[in-house]
């Protein structure tokens, strides 16, 4: 986001904002606009004042400007507001005023640092909706960069997944979460994350076995004996987990700790010596201490290899 606004200058590469080049541009010559984390308001002006800032400092007539910024206080429902100055606001206030300033500049590319960090849990929510709304409504291209998945699935078209500075993953929310391209997006995308068990195959590549848990993957039709003696990972959803009678079970285990989030119930599961995470409808009679079968759709189990997703 850094190298976009023209903050820090990239080592290699171009950077390109629609057909034009920007990267030899100076940062006010992109045609940005930046919503921070910490909203950076000025406290001593009005909101009126705060979304009108940038417009001045670009020599707009005066009725031009007051037209843009009530038509974004409009937009943003904080036209009752302009008149205060932001210590008088809440946070989602503020945060709608950091958002108000970056609209009225009406730039080619909006970017977003982790605008919804700052506010409360139920406040992050309503502004998800807020943020998916105003997407909608200015048709903009906007970079959002948050840490919050829930922030990424719902409201990214296109995500990149990204670790240590390099592009792990790019896809749909729906190809992040269902075909995480390695074990970091499996761990990261999820919560609870992703049940990830390292082991091998057997010799006749049917078997998976984590420790002393066995997986029978001859029952998934699939081409892995050519990874027979090979060391693998499978990983397995905590929804994609079928609570059976034990006697019908590909694994059994015991409930060592039920996690009542009241929509919904995860199991904690002791399996030989292995840790999983499952999740259990309301309609379950479950309790701590009880053993528990456990089966899985074939086709919602997921392999690596050194970390890589394996594709059939």
């Amino acid at each position: 986001m850094r190298l976009i606004a023209g903050l820090e200058a990239p080592n290699s590469g171009e950077i390109s904002i629609g057909p034009e080049r920007v990267d030899p541009l100076p940062p006010q010559k992109r045609d940005v606009a930046f919503v921070f984390q910490n909203y950076a308001l000025y406290p001593h002006m009005t909101v009126f004042d705060n979304l009108a800032f940038s417009l001045r400092l670009h020599g707009m007539a005066a009725e031009e400007i007051t037209v843009k910024v009530n038509d974004a206080a409009r937009l943003l429902e904080i036209d009752n507001l302009l008149e205060r100055r932001p210590q008088m606001l809440s946070g989602g206030q503020r945060q709608r005023v950091a958002l108000g300033r970056a609209i009225v500049r009406q730039p080619k590319i909006f970017l977003f640092d982790e605008p919804l960090s700052n506010l409360d849990a139920a406040l992050r929510a309503s502004m998800r909706v807020e943020l998916a709304r105003l997407h909608r409504r200015l048709r903009a291209t906007i970079v959002f960069v948050t840490h919050d998945q829930a922030e990424a699935l719902t409201l990214g078209e296109k995500i990149i997944v990204l670790d240590q500075g390099t592009i792990q993953q790019a896809g749909s929310a729906s190809d992040i979460y269902h075909k995480p391209a390695n074990t970091m997006v499996a761990r990261f995308v999820g919560s609870p994350q992703m049940n990830l068990l390292d082991g091998n195959l057997d010799e006749t590549g049917v078997t998976f076995k984590a420790g002393g848990l066995p997986f029978d993957t001859g029952v998934l039709n699939r081409p892995l004996k050519r990874f027979a003696n090979q060391s693998l990972t499978l990983g397995v959803r905590p929804e994609d987990f079928q609570i059976v009678d034990t006697t019908q079970a590909w694994l059994n285990g015991e409930i060592e700790l039920i996690e009542d989030l009241g929509s919904d119930r995860f199991l904690h599961i002791r399996c030989d010596g292995v840790d999983l995470i499952v999740r259990a409808g309301r309609e379950e009679t479950l309790r701590a201490g009880q053993p528990i079968g456990l089966k899985v759709d074939v086709d919602r189990l997921h392999f690596f290899q050194a970390g890589k997703r394996i594709e059939f």
